[in-house]
């Protein structure tokens, strides 16, 4: 017998969260499976490390990359690099899937055409967070961003063009997919400290994939 995950978000749904940014309720529910595969693929050549930031402060949630450039920090300071600084190799290539997820959301989202280049991964464990910045280190704020949830909920904290601007508090699935572009590509956003709990497919861990146009 099949057993219902409690964690899952209701299929189909759509919510328009800002100006240029939508909700896409379990949009990827029935990928979800293979996005987590691939993750380990990816993990397997490059693997997830906490980053430090230009101020010295080691970032909670582990990250790693895919694609033609990934996103990295240290106390040189936040940029995309070609070659992954740990191992000195290519990042690995962007797997089909999140190629094929990235351009079905944002044309669904409203915008065609999407043809992401990096993949930024990161791993989430009960208490790690992620403080509101804006993605601003992409050569073209032309593309959206397609960010991914897989593994256990959290609190997407999503404001406005300003720091200041009070972030609404949105509670994402395994499966939704948010999108953001246009008069809302520069907001700022984040994510409030994990709670603990047990995923199914994830265990302790909630993955969030965000793909970009980086170069």
């Amino acid at each position: 017998m099949n057993t219902p995950d409690l964690f899952a978000a209701p299929e189909g749904g759509v919510e328009a969260i800002a100006d240029g940014a939508v909700l896409l309720r379990g949009f990827v529910l029935d990928a979800a499976t293979a996005l987590l595969a691939e993750i380990e693929r990816v993990a397997e050549a490059a693997s997830f490390r906490h980053m430090v930031t230009p101020g010295g402060y080691e970032m909670s949630a582990a990250m790693t990359n895919c694609g033609t450039a990934g996103w990295t920090t240290d106390r040189s300071g936040y940029r995309y690099e070609r070659l992954d600084l740990k191992t000195g190799n290519a990042w690995p290539p962007l797997p089909e899937a999140f190629m094929d997820l990235a351009g079905r959301a944002a044309a669904d989202a409203g915008y065609a055409g999407c043809t992401p280049d990096a993949c930024l991964i990161n791993r989430y464990a009960p208490g790690a967070k992620l403080s509101l910045h804006q993605d601003r280190d992409e050569a073209d704020f032309t593309a959206p961003i397609v960010s991914v949830s897989l593994g256990l909920p959290a609190t997407f904290l999503f404001g406005g063009p300003r720091r200041a601007d009070r972030p609404q508090r949105i509670v994402l699935q395994h499966g939704d997919v948010v999108v953001w572009g246009g008069p809302a590509r520069l907001f700022y956003h984040g994510v409030a400290p994990l709670k603990d709990g047990v995923h199914p497919a994830t265990g302790r861990i909630r993955y969030n994939l965000t793909l970009r146009k980086a170069l």
